[in-house]
């Protein structure tokens, strides 16, 4: 059974997140702070699931800027994709600090500005990453989307538990198996660090032994005063759905609301899988 993360078992949580930083007004790579995905795996023992896991960390940036060569002020909306396999993560106060430190810096063009982005992130996470700007007129007008599937919270349960149990899932199929989609927007957790809450919307599509709704709900809802980060809280979902729920095949994907300026949106699948990446109500 997967353990919570305790911080003193791994001091390298112990990092900027929370504590008074300096604003720097110059381009700085060095500001970005990696945070080995081992760590998380190994508390999740994942070398114990026979199943390959794809994924990636998909994230918005909405307080982009610098300067050009005259000194006038860019704006931009960034995508940056972190393949899931990548060595480390990027700690997301780290990455904030990153790029106020563009604010008051001279780039040529878009370009260079994309292609510095993507250098500095490849050399951090050692791993594949992909970077877009996007002029704010590509964006306007877009429609909101959402994720499909049955939604699960509109159920005539009584809750009083809110501290993480995976034993939720314990005994929750049935000999039916069944392909279905399932979605919730009560999923909530805390920053590792800070405790401040990051909301999300989560969908889950399996094939396998039909899961009981009422299980899984409560066992997302047991999220709620969990400390983790977005991609460790997403990741620990589809492992706990694989152990205890055996799906033969399962994607489980978490958008979350933006938080200073940094949206974060994971997917973790046992087969090739293509994300729906339009913006939800909420974001």
């Amino acid at each position: 059974m997967s353990k919570p993360i305790n911080n003193d078992i791994h001091p390298m949580y112990s990092f900027l997140l929370g504590k008074k930083t300096q604003y720097h007004t110059a381009y700085d790579p060095t500001l970005l702070y990696p945070i080995p995905r081992r760590l998380h795996r190994d508390i999740l023992d994942i070398s114990s699931y026979n199943t390959p896991c794809y994924g990636e960390d998909l994230w918005m940036l909405y307080e982009l800027s610098w300067l050009n060569k005259q000194g006038l002020p860019q704006i931009s909306i960034g995508e940056v994709v972190f393949n899931a396999k990548n060595i480390n993560l990027i700690e997301s106060k780290s990455f904030k600090l990153y790029l106020n430190s563009f604010n008051q810096t001279k780039f040529t063009d878009f370009n260079e500005v994309c292609q510095t982005i993507e250098f500095d992130l490849n050399k951090c996470v050692t791993g594949l990453v992909r970077v877009r700007l996007f002029y704010i007129q590509d964006i306007e007008g877009q429609s909101i989307g959402y994720l499909d599937g049955t939604c699960i919270d509109n159920q005539d349960i009584v809750i009083d538990k809110y501290t993480l149990h995976s034993d939720y899932l314990l005994n929750s199929t049935n000999q039916c198996v069944v392909e279905e989609k399932l979605m919730s927007n009560l999923l909530k957790s805390n920053c590792l660090i800070t405790q401040q809450p990051d909301w999300g919307t989560i969908q889950i599509s399996y094939r396998g032994p039909q899961i009981n709704h009422e299980s899984l709900l409560r066992y997302l809802i047991s999220y709620r005063q969990h400390n983790e980060f977005h991609e460790h809280c997403v990741e620990r979902i589809f492992y706990d759905i694989l152990r205890y729920c055996s799906p033969e095949i399962l994607s489980v994907y978490a958008r979350y609301t933006r938080r200073g300026g940094l949206e974060i949106n994971v997917w973790r699948s046992n087969i090739d899988y293509i994300p729906n990446i339009s913006r939800l109500a909420r974001q």
